[in-house]
């Protein structure tokens, strides 16, 4: 029986479209080009920074960021906002929390995700980062202090994220129930992957309550 259900951030609450255009048009990169090599960084499990490298060999994206934030203080930049998030997540946090489940928000984001996902309200009963805890997916570590925070069972928690690797995997290898939301770069590929057979596959977010908590 499930009792808790955790979410990761990137591609499964937040559309990170915004933010991989705003460092293309900081790079000087055409948009397509850039989404379109992180597609292939999905394709082809690369990791995503290797798409700056391949596109600005020898970019140092640490310096740019400190630069960026001095020419921009009060932009974005590549963080996310409210606007972001994408249309179905409100409604299926609180669709879940009717049903009695412990809704968390833990994944790989750096220290400002943190107050920028408190300011948003959501309908959730905690948010951790990566930053905080000081450990990243897949790290069985990551897995062992969601189940700490959860304060439930591993098996009673389903994990939802958009990556076979970083997510189902690991998830399933704690003990916990893996769901693959189809949406974004990862989550489409992946979902073609034989791993994903380890896990639950949604298009949408809604229609976890009905898969896990049926009334």
């Amino acid at each position: 029986m499930i009792k808790a259900v955790v979410f990761d951030v990137g591609e499964t609450l937040i559309d990170e479209t915004r933010i991989w255009s705003r460092w293309a048009d900081r790079l000087g990169i055409p948009r397509f080009a850039l989404l379109g090599v992180i597609g292939g960084m999905a394709a082809t499990g690369r990791p995503l920074t290797d798409a700056f490298e391949l596109l600005l060999p020898g970019v140092d994206l640490d310096k740019e960021q400190v630069s960026w934030a001095m020419d921009e203080p009060e932009s974005l930049r590549n963080n996310f906002d409210a606007d972001d998030l994408y249309p179905d997540v409100r409604r299926a946090l609180a669709g879940l929390r009717e049903r009695g489940l412990k809704v968390i928000i833990a994944g790989n984001q750096p220290p400002q995700a943190k107050s920028a996902l408190e300011k948003m309200k959501l309908p959730v009963d905690a948010i951790y980062t990566s930053a905080e805890w000081d450990l990243e997916k897949p790290d069985p570590k990551f897995f062992l202090k969601v189940a700490e925070v959860a304060g439930v069972g591993a098996g009673e928690i389903c994990y939802v994220g958009d990556r076979v690797d970083n997510d189902v995997l690991p998830a399933s290898g704690a003990g916990m129930i893996p769901v693959l939301i189809r949406r974004g770069p990862w989550g489409y590929l992946h979902a073609e992957l034989p791993q994903s057979a380890y896990s639950i596959v949604v298009d949408s977010l809604d229609a976890l309550a009905d898969l896990i908590a049926p009334v």
